[in-house]
């Protein structure tokens, strides 16, 4: 890449959700809100490069997209010029407080993630709108054709706009009731971050998970009480600690085994200990552990663990056992089967994670998770079948690279 174009990206990556949480406070409309963004980021495109990259990209962004967003407006409302112009143009008066916290991007993923608006739906909208993934991107995320999720996300917009759904952060009344909704979509943007599912694009976006994690502390002084709250920052602090040792020079992906723990940010895995005590001393309070705080212990006994070697695994699959009766998805299954291969052997493992080929035959996790259980029982024949087909669903180079020399490995 030239200077240029990793101005662009950097933008991109920092600036993207700003400009349209922006817009969308100035213009009340995610439609346009959207549509200038991308203009504004087209038009750098076209300039930067003659004109060299202003100082402050993510400045000039918002005032092209506004430009865009006006004159879209005074196409689309010839009748009433000048009321849009005067409406427009004039930006003195500050605006009406809409919310406990002044942040337009935790705004505009209040409104994204509206309980009017079906979760699949608020999912996509979030990761497009604030996350700015593309649609290719998200569909296979979603593993849905790229047309019925540009279709999805079209008809949120207009739901929203038709709806009138408020752009603010709920009233502390209601704000409980709609958090939930929220950290099931942050999870999937900071699960984006963690590991990329384009094969275009880089395996670890680093900017999702800070922005998954920084919303997720906005949220937390917000409710300080809330259980989950806290859990889903613990397990993405956990988890985001390991980021720089989980990919190889070489762009590989490097497994929890083979991870250079050294490598890990320890200010990040103190911080989410911390947390995970707080909540575990609630839990000896009598408060039941939600599905982030399970996900982040195991998460802390992972961390924990100075070797491979020592990780507790018993207590591993204890907090799985809990888990699986809290949330009894396939996923679950399949990670809880993996502790068990370390407990009872690969044998044991291998039948627990067959029972789940009807519900996970497309996922490549449940491909990879069986190749590797079938090559330590010595079945290279069909853990090689099984490489094969979780390289052909994998997303991402990384993984496809590692799955690819575990493969190659075989005999």
């Amino acid at each position: 890449m030239s200077d240029v174009e990793e101005a662009i990206t950097r933008a991109h990556h920092e600036d993207w959700a700003r400009v349209v949480a922006a817009l969308t406070r100035r213009f009340g409309d995610l439609d346009i809100a959207e549509e200038a963004a991308a203009e504004a980021f087209a038009t750098a495109v076209q300039r930067w490069p003659a004109d060299g990259v202003p100082p402050n990209p993510g400045a000039w962004l918002t005032t092209t997209a506004n430009r865009k967003a006006i004159d879209r407006i005074r196409r689309e409302n010839k009748r009433d010029d000048k009321h849009k112009e005067a409406q427009m143009v004039y930006d003195g008066v500050p605006p009406e407080p809409l919310g406990a916290i002044d942040d337009d991007r935790l705004r505009l993923i209040f409104t994204c993630c509206h309980p009017a608006l079906a979760m699949e739906t608020r999912v996509a909208l979030t990761l497009r709108m604030v996350g700015g993934l593309t649609v290719p991107e998200i569909a296979r995320a979603f593993l849905v054709r790229e047309t019925a999720l540009e279709r999805r996300i079209t008809r949120a917009k207009a739901k929203i706009k038709a709806a009138r759904i408020p752009y603010r952060v709920p009233s502390a009344e209601d704000l409980p009731t709609r958090v939930s909704g929220v950290l099931a979509v942050l999870y999937l943007v900071f699960n984006e971050g963690y590991l990329a599912t384009g094969p275009d694009t880089d395996p670890l976006r680093p900017d999702l998970t800070a922005e998954a994690i920084r919303l997720t502390r906005l949220i937390r002084a917000l409710l300080p009480d809330d259980g989950e709250v806290t859990g889903l920052l613990a397990l993405m602090l956990l988890t985001e600690a390991r980021r720089t040792a989980r990919v190889s020079a070489g762009g590989e992906l490097v497994t929890l085994i083979e991870q250079d723990r050294g490598a890990w940010d320890a200010a990040l895995i103190a911080e989410g200990h911390r947390l995970v005590r707080e909540r575990l001393a609630a839990a000896a309070a009598g408060v039941a552990p939600g599905r982030y705080q399970i996900l982040a212990a195991i998460n802390a006994v992972h961390t924990s663990a100075r070797d491979m070697r020592d990780t507790d695994w018993s207590q591993v699959l204890a907090l799985y056992d809990q888990l699986v009766r809290l949330d009894p998805s396939p996923i679950i299954a399949l990670n809880r089967a993996i502790a068990v291969a370390e407990l009872d052997g690969p044998q044991v493992a291998l039948a627990a994670v067959d029972r789940l080929q009807d519900k996970l035959a497309g996922y490549h996790a449940y491909h990879a998770t069986r190749a590797d259980l079938l090559r330590r029982l010595g079945q290279s024949q069909q853990s090689r079948a099984a490489y094969d087909k979780a390289i052909e669903l994998a997303g991402n180079t990384a993984e496809t690279a590692y799955l690819t020399r575990r493969r190659d490995q075989l005999r």
